[in-house]
Order: C-alpha cells, then structure tokens, then sequence
C-alpha cells in the first residue's frame, strides 16, 4: 500500500541528503564460498550510541544454497521524486538481492523490524531468463520508472548482457530495458546522469569467463570488458562507444557525480596489462559526445615471488587491483578500494581532472596482510573491496572479499571475512574507528554493503 507522505529517507537533491539522520544498521552481502549453506543479507549494528556497536545483530538465510549473493539494492529510493516519473507515495522498504550464480531473486522486507528482514518473495532463475531474457543478474539501482537491473548474460548465459526492469512495489519483470542495444555485449554496472537522459553502462565478462575464476588466457589476451557504452535513457538506444583500449581490462564500478547539473563521473579499470597498474577514469560530456580521460594511476609494489600466488609469481609485483569506487554525496571525495595492496585511498576531485591525495589506509593486502587496531593479533587476509560512503560523508564502510573462486586465485590461504569502518575528515583525511572490526562467521564472507536509510552509492536525483 502507498503511503501518504514521502518516505522520510527520500530527498529532493544530494545536499538535503547529506543533512539526514545518521544510519543506525548496515546490510551486508554474505555468501558461503563453498556453497554448502545459504548465503544470507547480515545485519550489523553500526550507531556508536548502542550496546551491540559493531556487532552482528541480524542475518537472514536464503532459502537455497549457492546463489553466491553479491550486489543488491533498494526497491525505491530519492529518484521517486523526480518529475519525468514521480512515484512520492513508494516506499525504501525492500531489499532486492540477486543470487549472481544462482540468477535468483529475493525481496525482503525491513518495515516490520529492520534487524529481522523477511523474505516475502523469491524470483526463481528460469522466470528471471523467461521474463528478462537474461541471467547472472548483478547490479541493483532504484531509478524513477522501477528497479534496474544489469545482468552479465542472457538467458542462455552468453552474450549478450544487459539490463532488465522490474516493477519497484510488485516487483514483477516487466522486461528487457534495451530497444537498441548497438554493439554492446559485455556487461556490468548500470547508472545515469538523470539530468541529461543519459544511462551509462560498463563491462565485465560472460559468465563462462568469470564463474570458475578469471581466465589468465582471457585477460592476458585483453578480452574481458574494456569499454563505457552511453544510451538514450528514456528512447533506450544505444547512442556512443568508448574503448579505453584493450591494456586497461575489466572497466567496473561506475559513479556519475551526485549533481544532476554535472555530466561527468568516475570509473575504475582494475588492472593494466602494461605494468599490473590500477587506473581511474572520468567520463565527461565534450560537445554533443562523450570523452573519457586517466586521471590517477597506482602502480603495482614490488615483491619476491615466493610471497605471491601462482598467478602473479612470474610478474614480481603485487598489483593494485582497484575493485571499487564510491563517491561522497557532495561530489568531493572520491574512494578507491586497491584489494590487491590492501590500501584505502581517499582523493579530492574537486576538480574532477585534477584529483588530489587526501587520505590512505592500509589493511590485509595479499603480502602486506596488514592488521587493524581493534583485530585480534594476527595477519588480515583480503583487503578493502566493497565500500560504501554514509550520506553525510562521515563515515565510510567496506569488506574485504570480491568473488568466491576469484578470492582463492589471489589470496590462496583462504580469506577470512571483516568489515571495518573509517572515520572521514570533513576537508579530508582517513581514518580508522579503533572500535569498529567485524570479524565474519568462517562460514561466510562479506560483499557489498548497504546502509539504512540510503546512501552514496544507492540513491540518484533530480535536483541540485
């Protein structure tokens, strides 16, 4: 049922956002590597104010095994304010989470007790392919028409890969989103630049390629994803190609700026095959086309051989590996996760071409291992991956593992799940909270994370 006023958690413009409460409780992606339990959304109590501060405090199992729960979203979130398609009587009540091996779909609901979500329905696989025409579906985004949802296959698990929508209260698939698709076929992460009816796509691999771990063939070969595609968001064509050049492999997490006013934003390529280096990228609106241009690039650290995994022995150095990206509400901090050194980096892109090192943290790395103030003695496995930035700023999350048979290719003693939280400067600056290491249950490791109430990697808007 639609309520009569506009969900307390929606907010016109990204500078109203940063004004709202604090979040009290984060959801967490957590999947079982080995696919012998369910995986599970775990609830972590993040108020500093509260008795069970950086404790586990919920968990809601799946009712299958081997979804392999990775990226999820928000059924409804500040877009539905927007005036091309206004939904102000919808709800930030569910949870829409996406089993990425599995390609099933499960809502829950958080209204009734937010650290007890129910699981109120679940989207089998074979009605996922028959309805969407794809599979493997990974990335969630509440837009004003519905959820979005990019899948890296089609119903088959080849290419082409895309995106579906879903209805965001019913959540019924209402169907393949492209109308022209051009010559897209890899896909990954899917957003928009509202304010210019811009959608923006990024590009991963086919399931086959990814599913039994990266194929060094594949990536030494520069075939895995390596271009931006640009559409018309509301026409739903294919209108622009970007090839960033087949050396800078797997072009991930897209993060257009949070001002509709502004046609730029940020991407990551994960790794160079040049010299293992990790770039980021900012796409920007040149004339009546789109450019992209390298603004940072973090080299790989050398090492001895016997300190790395096979696939790295013969390369000497560890790369940086950058996995994941976010971008502060204001548009002024930018997040880089480097899982392979284990570092955390914050960066000023004020100025979008010229960015500027704020901040760094150091934790886990595949030879740093790197611990944490408040860890129990002992070496860190992993390091920073998933991160995610509270909407004032303040505050930012992350976890430490990327993909199953992915974690094991790098870090091959196995990873043990934590999550940890930085205190931000408000003119920049990192830190970490020495009260805040959630160390994960063996059977389990943590993904993406999602905040109450909404935050910088959730929510997109209509006005500045």
């Amino acid at each position: 049922m639609p309520i009569w006023t506009p969900d307390a958690s929606f907010y016109p413009s990204p500078r109203m956002a940063m004004k709202a409460p604090a979040e009290t409780l984060a959801y967490v992606a957590s999947f079982d590597p080995k696919r012998r339990v369910p995986d599970a959304i775990t609830i972590v109590d993040v108020d500093p104010g509260s008795s069970t501060y950086s404790q586990i405090v919920g968990n809601v199992p799946m009712p299958n095994v081997g979804d392999e729960l990775h990226h999820f979203g928000w059924n409804a979130c500040s877009s539905c304010l927007c005036p091309n398609a206004p939904h102000p009587h919808s709800e930030r009540r569910y949870l829409v989470v996406p089993g990425l091996r599995s390609s099933r779909i499960h809502i829950l609901d958080i209204k009734a007790d937010p650290r007890s979500p129910k699981i109120v329905r679940v989207l089998e696989p074979e009605e996922v392919a028959e309805k969407s025409g794809y599979t493997r579906p990974h990335t969630v985004h509440c837009g004003p028409e519905g959820i979005y949802v990019a899948a890296l296959g089609n119903a088959q698990g080849d290419a082409p890969g895309g995106v579906f929508l879903m209805d965001h209260e019913n959540f019924d698939i209402r169907g393949r989103w492209e109308i022209d698709r051009g010559p897209q076929q890899l896909a990954y992460d899917a957003w928009w630049h509202l304010g210019h009816d811009t959608m923006v796509t990024s590009e991963w691999g086919l399931p086959a390629t990814f599913e039994n771990g990266l194929v060094p063939e594949i990536l030494l070969g520069g075939n895995y994803g390596h271009k931006l595609h640009f559409w018309d968001l509301h026409r739903r064509k294919h209108q622009q190609e970007v090839d960033f050049g087949a050396e800078n492999q797997l072009v991930f997490e897209l993060r257009p700026a949070h001002d509709p006013t502004k046609a730029y934003g940020f991407v990551n390529s994960v790794i160079s095959l040049k010299d293992l280096s990790s770039s980021i990228w900012v796409w920007f609106k040149e004339g009546k086309n789109w450019a992209v241009r390298k603004i940072i690039e973090i080299q790989a650290e050398p090492a001895e051989p016997d300190q790395l995994p096979p696939m790295l022995k013969g390369f000497k150095a560890v790369p940086p590996l950058v996995t994941d990206i976010d971008l502060s509400m204001d548009d002024r901090f930018l997040y880089v996760a480097c899982w392979g050194t284990g570092d955390l980096r914050q960066y000023d892109v004020s100025d979008p071409f010229a960015p500027k090192l704020t901040g760094k943290v150091r934790i886990g790395g595949i030879v740093a291992q790197a611990t944490h103030p408040d860890a129990a003695n002992g070496k860190r496995t992993g390091g920073p991956q998933m991160v995610e930035v509270s909407r004032d700023g303040r505050r930012v999350y992350f976890t430490n593992s990327l993909y199953g048979v992915i974690d094991e290719q790098f870090y091959p003693d196995g990873i043990d799940g934590w999550m940890v939280k930085l205190d931000a400067a408000g003119d920049g600056g990192i830190s970490f909270d020495s009260k805040f290491f959630v160390q994960w249950p063996k059977t389990h490791r943590p993904h993406q994370v999602r905040l109450e109430g909404g935050d910088c990697s959730s929510d997109s808007y209509c006005y500045p």
